[in-house]
């Protein structure tokens, strides 16, 4: 009994050292009264000091928060998407006032326009002050709040970058307005809409209505993504809408994939060591975080150079692989792959050789490196 504690308790602590989930009484002055807060924190929040991590605000966080704390927890443990700071409001009973419109603008209204400051011009200032954020904000919402969330993007910048729309309860005229505004947007813009088959009748009409409207906006920024899910009601369709809408808004994140191997690297025009940095250099600017090139898209892009011969791109990836990870074998193995092709076996042999101290990779390890070195010296005679 005492074994099964400890290994509860175990779990527990482990549980909570990875998940860092905080609560908080927020003060706001544009409210008059205090907001309680829900934050989760990425798992390796204190000892990556130097890492910036995006936002995933969520409003009604009184259900949504753990289904999207949940797979955003998910999805950037296995690098679908970058690790993010989840920000929680909690409404409760208020939900209603925060998103009141007015009767004729159908803007933000009454306590619905000081709950649009609060958020703009108090909480995400001091998210930004107290962590480590980084330029990028996706805001998640559920019917009322989910129409609240696209007022954001008539500000200029708008406050978000990506808007997850869970069975809206669109204010009259805002379909309208969104098919005009968003072409003006000139900064990039991730937008998931989602409703199903049994949802509300009327919002989901409106879901549909605004699909028609959405899908034909004719603007190269804009990032439109739409799910009807087959027997999914108004409160069901979030557990299948958020990880779809994390999935396809962070799609660019993602390790390079058996099928982006296929059909992109294998036919792409751009030179492969190109495409690689072009990769890396969206995530920088999409998401405002810098990070190393993954070892899997190393290889996958090395393994395509090979495949198409494009020798000059070995070289380059090879070159970076070395200077990103020096105590590997990732760098001296391609470098070394590259003087075979060219026709320079004895400097391939002197890379392989060289590599016999370095870390293993994947398929790449020391006895296959060495393997390599003495074929070429039994061939050439060296």
């Amino acid at each position: 009994m005492k074994k099964i504690l400890l290994l509860a308790l175990c779990c527990f602590i482990n549980y909570a050292s990875f998940s860092q989930i905080i609560y908080e009484e927020f003060k706001s002055d544009k409210l008059g009264e205090t907001r309680r807060l829900k934050i989760q924190l990425p798992r390796n929040y204190e000892t990556n000091t130097e890492k910036k991590y995006p936002i995933v605000l969520v409003l009604d966080a009184d259900y949504l928060f753990e289904p999207v704390a949940g797979n955003v927890d998910y999805f950037s443990y296995w690098e679908d998407m970058p690790e993010s700071i989840v920000v929680g409001i909690m409404q409760g009973n208020t939900r209603y006032e925060d998103c009141a419109y007015d009767d004729k603008t159908f803007m933000p209204g009454q306590k619905g326009a000081s709950f649009f400051e609060f958020i703009g011009t108090e909480l995400i200032p001091y998210i930004d002050k107290k962590y480590r954020t980084a330029k990028f904000i996706v805001g998640v919402g559920h019917d009322f709040t989910a129409n609240f969330l696209n007022y954001y993007l008539f500000k200029d910048p708008p406050l978000l970058n990506g808007y997850i729309n869970l069975s809206p309860d669109m204010a009259p005229m805002m379909e309208e307005r969104l098919a005009t505004r968003i072409p003006q947007i000139p900064g990039k813009i991730f937008y998931y809409l989602a409703t199903g088959s049994d949802d509300i009748k009327g919002l989901m009409e409106a879901a549909e209505d605004l699909n028609t409207q959405l899908k034909d906006v004719k603007s190269k920024s804009f990032n439109y993504y739409y799910d009807n899910f087959d027997g999914a009601t108004h409160y069901s369709l979030g557990g299948r809408g958020i990880p779809n809408a994390l999935e396809k808004m962070f799609s660019v994140y993602r390790p390079i994939s058996k099928k982006e191997f296929t059909e992109v690297l294998l036919k792409t025009d751009t030179p492969i060591s190109q495409y690689l940095l072009d990769k890396y250099k969206v995530i920088e600017d999409l998401f405002g975080i810098t990070n190393n090139i993954r070892v899997n898209d190393f290889i996958a892009t090395a393994t395509a150079a090979e495949k198409r011969k494009q020798w000059e791109s070995l070289r380059e990836i090879a070159t970076l692989a070395k200077k990103q990870y020096p105590e590997t074998v990732l760098g001296p193995y391609y470098l070394g792959r590259y003087y075979e092709e060219i026709g320079e076996p004895k400097k391939a042999m002197k890379i392989f050789q060289g590599a016999f101290d370095k870390e293993e990779v994947d398929f790449i390890t020391i006895d296959k490196m060495l393997d390599k070195a003495d074929k070429i010296k039994t061939d050439f005679g060296y």
